[in-house]
C-alpha cells in the first residue's frame, strides 16, 4: 500500500498525491475515501493548486514535478500538455504531432505519473469516444476520465 503525503477529495473519486521535499513524485486517481491532510509543505501546495484547478478547470498549474518517464514520454506528456482545458486530440493526432503511432502515445498516456497536471485525460480515440484510461479500458478510471472531461467543458 503506498504512503500519499495527502489526499483530496474529488466529485466520486479522492486524489492521492506523493512528493519529496522539492518535488511531486506522483499523483494517483483513488477511490473515493476521507482526506488525508498535507503533511509536508510541497503537498500543502499541490493541494492548494489541485483545488483550484477542481474549482476552475482553466486553472494553469505550477509545481515542480521530479523528473519521469523515457525521453518518448516525456515528448508525449509535453505535447498533451499543451492540449487547452475543454479541448481533446486523438492518439493519432498527438502521434502525428510527434511522429510516432497511436498505440505508443497510449503507452506512454497510460504511464503518466502527474495526471490531472499533465492532462493525458484530454487524449481520446479517433471517433472521440473515450478510449482507455491509466491503462485501462473501463471501470472506475473511465468514470474519472468522463468527469474530468465533463468538468473542463464546464
Amino acid at each position: 500500500m503506498k504512503t500519499y503525503s495527502a489526499i483530496l477529495s474529488a466529485p466520486g473519486f479522492a486524489i492521492g498525491v506523493r512528493c519529496n521535499v522539492d518535488e511531486i513524485t506522483e499523483i494517483s486517481y483513488l477511490e473515493a475515501q476521507p482526506e488525508l491532510k498535507p503533511t509536508a509543505p510541497l503537498a500543502q501546495e499541490a493541494v492548494r493548486q489541485l483545488r483550484a484547478w477542481l474549482k476552475d478547470p482553466s486553472f494553469s498549474f505550477g509545481l515542480p514535478l521530479a523528473p519521469a518517464g523515457t525521453h518518448f514520454q516525456r515528448k508525449v506528456w509535453a505535447q498533451i500538455s499543451s492540449i487547452p482545458p475543454g479541448r481533446t486530440m486523438s492518439y493519432g493526432e498527438v502521434a502525428a504531432a510527434i511522429r510516432s503511432g497511436p498505440r505508443a502515445v497510449g503507452n506512454a498516456c497510460g504511464a503518466n505519473p502527474y495526471p490531472i497536471v499533465v492532462p493525458c485525460h484530454r487524449v481520446v480515440a479517433a471517433n472521440q469516444a473515450l478510449g482507455g484510461f491509466a491503462r485501462q479500458r473501463g471501470g472506475v478510471l473511465l468514470d474519472i476520465k468522463r468527469w474530468l472531461l465533463l468538468h473542463e467543458r464546464g
